[in-house]
């Protein structure tokens, strides 16, 4: 399975280092172009590759992590997903101050989904700070719990197998909508940082 991102931030760059570490190719893009992403890659090693946002959003899982105001135009002129699974690490924070955006009934994953037709959509990584993601999810005292939620049972199926691959402990909240609220800024799994014994 080959791994895209759409956009290149912190985030991003950690999830990527897991994939990597396992063995997986992953494209990384940003809306400033392949260029300024060489050095980033260079890190990550030669299974990391910098790309534009359509070839970044042709792989088999794609994560999206780009800050809650630019998810309209990541998302706009990419290829048909066609079944793809798009990954979905935002929260629906203003960047410009700290309030969150309403959404009115709609989560901010099915916020997401809507902008995306055709993806098989998973809200993940969004409860954890990017530190808690970044280091190793394995502990002496368990591994580190990941939230993940979504409407299609065999997108979160491979998900769930990916995850646990990389070390994570992860645990289905359910749909992007009853999941999702659980998830999302205000939930009671929102930065929720937990060990799994095993």
């Amino acid at each position: 399975m080959n791994f895209g991102t759409i956009g290149a931030g912190t985030v991003a760059r950690a999830i990527a280092g897991h994939l990597v570490a396992a063995g997986h190719k992953v494209t990384l893009s940003n809306s400033r172009g392949p260029d300024t992403l060489l050095d980033v890659v260079t890190r990550l090693g030669p299974l990391a590759s910098a790309g534009t946002p359509a070839e970044a959003a042709a792989a088999d899982m794609v994560f999206l992590t780009v800050m809650w105001p630019q998810v309209g135009d990541a998302l706009a002129g990419l290829p048909e997903w066609g079944g793809r699974i798009l990954v979905d690490t935002t929260n629906n924070l203003e960047s410009m101050r700290p309030a969150v955006a309403d959404l009115g009934v709609e989560t901010a994953s099915e916020f997401v989904a809507d902008r995306a037709p055709g993806a098989r959509v998973v809200k993940a990584f969004n409860t954890l700070y990017a530190q808690y993601i970044a280091a190793d999810p394995r502990h002496a005292e368990g591994r580190q719990l990941l939230f993940y939620a979504g409407d299609d049972e065999a997108a979160k199926a491979d998900f769930h197998t990916v995850a646990d691959a990389l070390g994570f402990a992860p645990v289905d909240a359910g749909t992007l909508r009853e999941g999702g609220r659980l998830m999302q800024i205000g939930g009671p799994l929102s930065a929720l940082h937990a060990l799994k014994q095993d």
